[in-house]
């Protein structure tokens, strides 16, 4: 854009929004057990609940994943945001079961609008030559806004009245303020086009990229996995082996994770691109580790270093994912190998959760975590190696 593009204040504010949006699909997770004392569902009912969201996310990039370049950011957000607030309504009306099932595909529905448009809306309303510094405001306002939810719910569940209303009251406040914010923001899009012209976006895969795609994909399945498990399950965990129900101990638990992940991505102007892959792989093993010693031994400690060695690794793998299939891919076809990039890892949110979930109920709690690390961890030595063997050609 020209030199009177809104300055950094506005690239701020719509971070900001960003944030807000996200903060609410990670805002239930430290309210699971209590919707399970007052429903009195599953261990297995509790991931799927969270996957919903994952196959939302997934289905809104697939099928509108470009909507704002056709219509234009704000139009895209602003729709974000109305299904973020009747999420809310969501949980805020819950009689049964079946409210949350529709709290999470609307906040799925969300998120998915919400993560390719704000990226791109808080890349183009900064200044000239801010591309390094807008990347990093995205950055923050994504994973730091997935941390801040289950923060604030923790601490208002825990220490608030009506735990299972006051977050959801005060996530509409701030929508509303959201809101607000993004109508006195300036378009970016200036050539738009109706909405009937935007088309499904098939997965896609040109023959020159593949060898790249692999590893990079498998790390960030394993990474997003990581968190699904965090974020669906540790509640339950705290409470069943931990004797922890301090709703804002597993709220900061699970936010630490979005946090260190931040700050794994932000250490990738340190490590190297190139690295940064390889080096992702090898500390989300660590991460695991730690998750299993935590899960073996029935160890705080050991739960909050997996959440911080374990966000580090993800952060680090998926920026560097990020890195390499972006560089390896022809100009005309990169947004759509970088979306397919985005269903793999989604995919790993969804799957893999619900297979811990299955298990849950013949094997336990320890013995399906153990599980899933096991399976994560063969697939993420398997990237390591053939990263080792075959390092990919990244150039910032």
């Amino acid at each position: 854009m020209d030199g009177g593009r809104p300055g950094w204040r506005a690239c701020v504010l719509s971070g900001a929004v960003f944030a807000v949006c996200m903060a609410g699909t990670t805002l239930p997770t430290p309210l699971y057990p209590l919707y399970q004392g007052k429903f009195g569902f599953s261990e297995l009912t509790v991931t799927v609940v969270y996957a919903l969201y994952a196959f939302a996310v997934i289905g809104v990039l697939l099928l509108v994943g470009d909507a704002s370049d056709a219509v234009g950011r704000r139009p895209v957000l602003l729709c974000g945001l109305g299904f973020a607030a009747v999420s809310a309504a969501c949980f805020l009306s819950a009689t049964g079961l079946g409210w949350l099932y529709a709290g999470r595909l609307l906040s799925g529905l969300s998120a998915g609008l919400f993560t390719g448009a704000a990226t791109a809306y808080v890349m183009e309303l900064a200044p000239e030559g801010g591309a390094s510094r807008a990347t990093f405001v995205a950055t923050a306002a994504n994973m730091g806004g997935l941390g801040c939810g289950p923060l604030l719910s923790g601490l208002l569940a825990e220490y608030a009245p009506w735990p299972l209303y006051l977050p959801f009251v005060t996530h509409l406040a701030l929508v509303a303020a959201s809101a607000a914010v993004l109508l006195r923001l300036a378009e970016t899009v200036r050539e738009r086009r109706p909405l009937r012209t935007v088309r499904p976006q098939r997965p896609a895969l040109p023959p020159q990229v593949r060898a790249v795609f692999g590893p990079a994909a498998t790390a960030s399945f394993v990474g997003f996995a990581l968190f699904g498990v965090f974020t669906s399950v540790s509640p339950a965990f705290l409470a069943e082996s931990l004797g922890v129900d301090d709703h804002a101990v597993s709220g900061l638990i699970v936010a630490l994770a979005f946090f260190s992940s931040t700050a794994g991505q932000l250490a990738v102007g340190r490590v190297g691109v190139r690295r940064s892959l390889p080096l992702g792989c090898a500390v989300l093993l660590a991460g695991l580790a730690l998750l299993a010693g935590a899960l073996r031994w029935d160890q705080m400690s050991l739960l909050i270093a997996s959440a911080l060695v374990g966000g580090v690794g993800q952060g680090l793998a998926f920026r560097g994912a990020l890195a390499d299939v972006a560089e390896a891919s022809p100009e005309r076809r990169r947004a759509a190998v970088i979306s397919t990039l985005f269903v793999v890892a989604y995919t790993g949110i969804s799957l893999p959760v619900i297979g811990v979930g299955l298990l849950t109920g013949p094997i336990g709690l320890e013995g399906a975590g153990l599980v899933f690390i096991a399976c994560m961890a063969v697939l993420v030595v398997t990237a390591a190696v053939y990263l080792l063997r075959r390092p990919a050609p990244a150039r910032v």
